[in-house]
């Protein structure tokens, strides 16, 4: 471990701190999920103020192309939520730079929350599980939250700065929504037309996913997570909602991994600083008083 790194490690959880006001929480060895009445939905809720944190050191993902093998984050501070029916992770990590503008060359900052499918104590792979041990993921994305929170999916708002003469579809004959005006609109949207999950506006900033080891990433059928996300100036601030995976509730134990994109160190897909596994307890009704 270098110097340099050393001194961004003892400075960045006091900056992440500051993030939310009133005391400061207590720092666990662990994942430690408390049991409020109601699961946090955005990062700037004040009720996660009394939710105790943990640091979690990131680790190069250096081991599958593409790989990356220069340290971007550090570190991300973990806090988590649960109802019992669901859990919350508040990921917050130290960034400068906010990327979420989606288009070729352009990499956006991104994060993600890995669970086991199943709540036996033997885990598989932390590197997105292995063959026949399937492992969950919830993938939050800077540009669909900015999507969401109404950046309009045209080409004056993707390229600030940038004009469109014409387009065909938008022809004054043509008459709105009609089958003609829908057919040339799909030419010049084909991924969007050909139902590509990944394009267009987005109704929620998160995708569920299911892995088997690394290159097997694919979508759920069902989308059950929610997710919101605040970029405050020098660091980003994400909740990630999600059910609680099969035999995992109040009083369990089970582990837990994460994974930051840098958009502006052009990470995307395998290139991204990740965490090995992290056991996660859930708090139960003996642990501790129950919160609001």
């Amino acid at each position: 471990m270098t110097t340099s790194r050393i001194v961004v490690m003892a400075v960045l959880p006091v900056v992440l701190l500051l993030s939310c006001a009133g005391p400061p929480p207590t720092s666990t060895s662990e994942v430690l999920a408390v049991v409020h009445d109601r699961v946090p939905t955005d990062p700037t809720d004040a009720g996660w103020q009394e939710v105790p944190f943990h640091t979690a050191e990131l680790l190069l993902q250096d081991m599958v192309e593409p790989r990356l093998l220069e340290i971007s984050t550090p570190i991300v501070q973990v806090r988590a939520v649960t109802d019992g029916e669901r859990i919350a992770f508040r990921l917050a990590w130290q960034d400068t730079t906010r990327n979420d503008l989606p288009g070729a060359s352009r990499f956006t900052d991104a994060c993600a929350v890995q669970l086991p499918r199943g709540s036996e104590s033997d885990v598989p792979a932390p590197q997105m599980g292995e063959e026949g041990r399937t492992v969950e993921i919830t993938y939050w994305r800077a540009s669909w939250q900015a999507s969401v929170d109404g950046r309009r999916d045209e080409i004056a708002s993707l390229y600030p700065g940038a004009s469109v003469d014409h387009y065909p579809f938008e022809a004054p004959p043509l008459e709105p929504g009609s089958k003609t005006q829908q057919a040339l609109a799909a030419e010049y949207a084909p991924a969007r037309s050909l139902g590509n999950a990944m394009e267009g506006r987005r109704e929620r900033p998160v995708q569920d996913l299911v892995a088997e080891g690394p290159g097997s990433l694919f979508p759920m059928p069902e989308q059950l997570s929610e997710g919101r996300g605040h970029h405050r100036g020098e660091a980003w601030e994400v909740v990630i909602s999600r059910p609680l995976p099969a035999g995992l509730g109040p009083g369990k134990r089970s582990q837990v991994a994460f994974a930051v994109w840098d958009g502006e160190r052009e990470e995307v897909g395998a290139r991204k600083m990740r965490s090995g596994w992290i056991p996660l307890h859930l708090e139960g009704e003996g642990d501790g008083q129950r919160r609001r």
